[in-house]
């Protein structure tokens, strides 16, 4: 395995849809969500991801009370070393 550990996720945040409540940063399990230090062109302090450390457990998303500020995606196993763990399980 590796040495260090995988982002099972991908956060991406939406700077022109995020209005600061800061819901998502509470919500976050592994708590790679903070405000930025900027405004955006509306006047918000908007959420930054940081750039690694997400699970792509969803919450943030579920969180975040407007539509099309987050987006989660999950990492996918390349599907030759997801059969290879299965054929390691069954053995």
């Amino acid at each position: 395995m590796d040495a260090k550990k995988r982002d099972r996720g991908l956060l991406r945040i939406d700077q022109d849809e995020c209005k600061g409540c800061g819901l998502c940063i509470e919500a976050c399990p592994p708590k790679v969500i903070a405000l930025s230090a900027e405004l955006n062109h509306y006047g918000y302090r908007t959420a930054t991801y940081a750039g690694a450390g997400c699970t792509g457990c969803g919450i943030c998303f579920m969180a975040c009370p407007e539509p099309g500020a987050i987006t989660v995606l999950r990492a996918v196993s390349h599907p030759a070393a997801m059969a290879a763990r299965e054929g390691a399980a069954h053995a």
